[in-house]
């Protein structure tokens, strides 16, 4: 009886002393992504107040270090770069200052940031610069710099906070030569990011046996350009076929996203995407249970935080007081008058004034024989009245250059049919859409939308041409000859002006729509424009004062009888039936 009490104590004391070895440690991360610009709570476009904004998120960042102190991680997934005025002053009028994108991550006192393809559009001379300016360690491990064949940034960042063991591992979309100029990212190589990821998680393991592992990927959830090498957004795929992440914080694809997935080995990932234009925060937990400094249980949850409303940090607009103050009178500059106001939503249904202004001014530059124009933003608009620097970012919204590529016209014609097949319906009956729409329901309510990207739907100027409403995909176009008067034909060679995302291969419309290789799209490339697109437009206008936007009519929908009642109707369900009200992001 003795021996049994005297082994009961000590069981008991070893028990105790267990258990006073077990503990909680808890983490909170939060995830910016796809911010492009969107550091104030202004729109320095429309030139007013907006929602979101990192100042708004300087705030919740505040807050939360106040309980979790340095247990709150905080990552930005990258495309900072671009977006508002803001980025292009720092990236082109005032280079030579220290970038505000660099500035902010550094205030708001970030872990970690991963480059997003919109950076790399900048050009070496901006992002290596902003990269340099950034104290946070910059992560991108499908980066390869390809004279060494080593990662051309840092592949992965450890994280050692309150005895726990946290690796963050950095990748970007690898579908960036489909769209970026080689100039842009010389020297560089960007790997696939499954078999990146396979590599990375199995070096994590063996090298660095981490307590959690979370992935950092500027790609979407799914979908995207996929081809032999490659998948564009291959988030979730890695998330579910590639063992070891606990929490996967995507972007790039500005979609909103929230979901524990289950991997191959059975074990849950969360995976986050907090969309663009810094609305929103991706606001995960993680709580961990310790005995003798080992982790014996996770549980990780989260949420997309909505920031919009938060009360703005002014402690945070403070420290940038100069430089909000430099941005506003950059944008405010007047450069022209224009006598008539243009829409982008005209261009879905007709020729119209807005594209054929961007046309016209490509035709000029290049001396082309054909234009090829896409509006980039769904419902952007210049009103009638005087233009400021500020309106640009309207009328073209990215730091495209512009080329002119050789196609032929068989070439040309199966561009624009791929290109009307992804926004035009085939219509059989009188009460068909003629747009090709996707319906979604909030709140009960429906919302109608292009099913596709309204930047892919390229129109054509210098060329006359009908696209037939009824026929389908593959025999909508019909070319009826050159704008100038001239025959047009099949077989002949013809100068193409377009924008540089399309002249990569961007939207596919090149390679898939008109058949051409993606390897030989360079060899067809005669020229390039040493500026962006916006930098002439704002010259032709500046040159002009006085501008008269008008279609070049020499496009329209056939047979008018069916086009025209449908046009009206999907007009008013796409935009309501204030046809002309304010313009919109």
């Amino acid at each position: 009886m003795y021996r049994l009490v005297i082994i009961s104590l000590l069981t008991l004391c070893l028990n105790f002393d267990i258990m006073g070895q077990e503990k909680t440690i808890k983490f909170r991360v939060l995830q910016t992504s796809d911010v492009h610009g969107c550091f104030f709570p202004y729109d320095f476009i429309e030139r007013k107040p907006e929602a979101g904004s990192l100042a708004r998120i300087s705030t919740y960042v505040k807050d939360l270090r106040e309980t979790y102190g340095d247990n709150l991680i905080l990552l930005d997934n990258g495309d900072i770069l671009q977006g508002q005025p803001t980025c292009y002053y720092c990236n082109y009028i005032k280079p030579d200052c220290k970038n505000v994108a660099a500035s902010v991550i550094n205030y708001m006192g970030y872990d970690a940031e991963t480059i997003g393809n919109h950076d790399i559009e900048t050009g070496h001379s901006v992002y290596d610069k902003w990269i340099n300016e950034v104290k946070c360690p910059m992560l991108g491990a499908n980066i390869i710099n390809t004279a060494t064949g080593k990662p051309y940034l840092k592949p992965y960042h450890i994280i050692n906070r309150d005895g726990v063991k946290i690796a963050i591992l950095g990748m970007i979309t690898p579908a960036i030569p489909n769209w970026l100029n080689e100039e842009l990212w010389k020297g560089l190589r960007f790997d696939d990011m499954k078999n990146s990821a396979l590599y990375w998680v199995k070096y994590l393991k063996s090298h660095e046996n981490p307590d959690i592992i979370i992935g950092l990927f500027h790609s979407g959830g799914e979908g995207g350009i996929i081809t032999d090498k490659y998948e564009e957004d291959a988030s979730l795929k890695i998330a579910k076929e590639i063992p070891g992440f606990d929490l996967i914080l995507f972007g790039h694809d500005h979609k909103k996203y929230v979901e524990t997935i289950k991997n191959s080995d059975g074990q849950n990932v969360l995976c986050m995407n907090p969309s663009s234009n810094a609305y929103f925060v991706c606001d995960a937990e993680i709580n961990l249970t310790i005995n003798n400094d080992k982790v014996i249980q996770k549980h990780i949850s989260g949420n997309l935080k909505d920031v919009r409303n938060l009360p703005i940090d002014q402690d945070f607009m403070s420290f940038f007081k100069a430089d909000i103050d430099s941005i506003n009178n950059f944008v405010n500059r007047k450069i022209g008058i224009f006598k008539n106001s243009i829409y982008t939503r005209d261009s879905y249904f007709g020729s119209s004034a807005f594209c054929d202004f961007i046309q016209n001014i490509q035709l000029k530059i290049t001396n082309a024989d054909i234009s090829f124009n896409a509006p980039l933003s769904f419902d952007s608009s210049i009103k009638a009245g005087d233009v400021y620097v500020s309106d640009m970012f309207n009328l073209y919204k990215y730091e495209n250059q512009i080329y002119t590529v050789m196609m032929t016209g068989k070439e040309i014609k199966d561009y624009l049919e791929m290109s009307y097949g992804l926004w035009t319906n085939t219509m059989s009956d009188k009460n068909d859409h003629i747009m090709l729409l996707q319906i979604d329901s909030i709140n009960g309510i429906k919302k109608y939308g292009f099913k596709n990207l309204a930047f892919n739907f390229d129109s054509a100027a210098g060329i006359d041409y009908e696209v037939d409403v009824t026929k389908p995909y593959g025999n909508k176009i019909k070319i009826l000859k050159m704008s100038n008067g001239e025959p047009f034909y099949t077989d002949k060679l013809y100068k193409v002006a377009m924008n540089s995302y399309r002249g990569n291969g961007g939207g596919e419309l090149l390679t898939k729509g008109a058949g051409i290789p993606k390897d030989s799209i360079k060899n067809r490339i005669v020229f390039e424009s040493e500026r962006d697109q916006r930098y002439y437009l704002m010259k032709e206008i500046e040159e002009a004062k006085v501008v008269e936007p008008k279609a070049n009519n020499n496009w329209r929908f056939v047979p008018s009888q069916l086009a025209e009642p449908a046009i009206k109707r999907d007009k008013e369900l796409l935009f309501g039936k204030r046809i002309k009200q304010s313009r919109q992001r």
